[in-house]
């Protein structure tokens, strides 16, 4: 494989066979390269065991299993969308091909169109717009298509201010590129590179992380269709296309189906429906302070987060990583016990029982080492004492042998004085 790989183009799943997200994928991927055979690609699909292989892992940059990569000579593209087939089906094509693709007709760029929610477009000759256009596709062609054209090509609709342009078609209209407005092109197509209005998952948001934008999503149940959760979802659509001038370049607006993928990233329970705005790049968020009961409060609201008058919670601030580090420790117990509470007895449990055993143990020998220390201080203490003054016939014996010394005046003397004392 290392010898020969460059002479194809290969897309390549590198799994670990421990890993339960790796088994998962075993039969999409076997679908995705039966398919890919039938029609012909000229995409090669493996696997490899990454464990076994460590050193070619390494060499590609594996950091977690599995990681999808697309080897185009020199060049490794890495696979960040779901894991579907359909969708890995399209990300191989799209990178396999032409970084640039030609439109040479109005018939082929309609087709296109229709293909495809959002295109860029290049128009005009050479120039240094399309050398950095090219260098731009280069990197960002994992996320969307790149496409060239002349100007009577396009729909009669376009009208461009000058050549060359760069152009995007989505939501039903198009938006030319401005340098001194839109800044570098890169960071331009890389947040115009989604619909003004998204289904938000955890792929979408994960990506959604890259463009600098705030999310306002409408956290609903798909399932239910009351009128609450439809009015919600309603509102947010009509921002995103009526205020788009307004608010596109700072936000971006979706709706997502379920609470639980945000309880967990706002380590909160909200109950749906509701309105919440993401700022993925530092984890803080933003709930209204009343109802949304129209189009004219939502407006309000995201007037306020621009102008700061709106409270961020959350953030990336150390006592939010300790009650991250909290929150997921707490959630990993309660999961492990409820998928299976005979594995959370023994993961938690034993280790649990063997640091109390040892604290026990521990506590125990100190009480103990100090009644042993304190007898035996006593002990020598004692014994210093009969060391220091003997016995009580030993100091008998001295003193007597004491008086024996003495002269007879002097014991005389000494009875008298004790007389008188008496």
């Amino acid at each position: 494989f290392k010898e020969n790989r460059k002479d194809d183009i290969w897309l390549v799943d590198f799994y670990a066979p421990w890993c339960g997200h790796c088994k998962k994928l075993e039969p999409v991927w076997n679908e995705v390269g039966i398919e890919m055979r039938n029609m012909g690609s000229p995409v090669k699909v493996g696997k490899m065991d990454a464990t076994s292989f460590s050193s070619i892992a390494s060499e590609f940059g594996v950091r977690g299993y599995p990681t999808i990569k697309l080897l185009k000579g020199d060049l490794a593209y890495n696979y960040r969308g779901p894991r579907t087939k359909d969708d890995i089906i399209e990300f191989a094509n799209r990178v396999a091909g032409p970084l640039i693709r030609p439109l040479p007709s109005q018939h082929m760029f309609e087709h296109v169109q229709k293909r495809h929610r959002v295109l860029f477009v290049y128009v005009g000759g050479e120039s240094p717009l399309k050398e950095k256009y090219i260098e731009v596709a280069s990197e960002l062609i994992v996320y969307t298509y790149f496409f060239s054209a002349s100007e009577d090509v396009l729909p009669e609709y376009v009208t461009l201010p000058e050549l060359p342009a760069v152009m995007v078609f989505k939501d039903g209209t198009y938006f030319v590129y401005d340098e001194y407005e839109d800044g570098d092109l890169s960071s331009w197509i890389n947040r115009e590179r989604f619909q003004g209005y998204l289904h938000v998952d955890g792929f979408t948001l994960y990506e959604l992380g890259d463009t600098g934008k705030l999310l306002a999503i409408a956290v609903i149940d798909d399932k239910n269709s009351s009128v609450e959760h439809t009015r919600l979802k309603s509102i947010i659509q009509e921002v995103s296309r009526d205020y788009r001038d307004h608010f596109h370049r700072d936000f971006q607006f979706g709706h997502m189906d379920g609470n639980d993928y945000i309880n967990s990233l706002l380590m909160d329970d909200l109950t749906i429906p509701t309105i919440v705005v993401l700022n993925t790049s530092n984890q803080q968020y933003f709930l209204p302070d009343r109802h949304i009961e129209s189009t004219e409060d939502m407006v309000q609201f995201i007037n306020n987060i621009l102008d700061g008058t709106a409270e961020a919670q959350g953030g990336d601030g150390l006592l939010q990583r300790i009650k991250r580090i909290i929150y997921d420790a707490k959630s990993t117990i309660v999961s492990v016990f409820k998928s299976s509470p005979l594995l959370g007895c023994f993961l938690f449990g034993l280790p649990l029982g063997v640091i109390s055993i040892m604290c026990y143990g521990i506590c125990t020998a100190d009480t103990e080492g100090e009644v042993f220390e304190h007898e035996g201080a006593k002990k020598e203490s004692g014994d210093r004492e009969l060391t220091d003054e003997g016995s009580e016939e030993e100091q008998e014996e001295e003193k007597n042998g004491k008086y024996t010394e003495l002269s007879d005046g002097e014991l005389k003397q000494k009875d008298i004085m004790e007389k008188k004392k008496d």
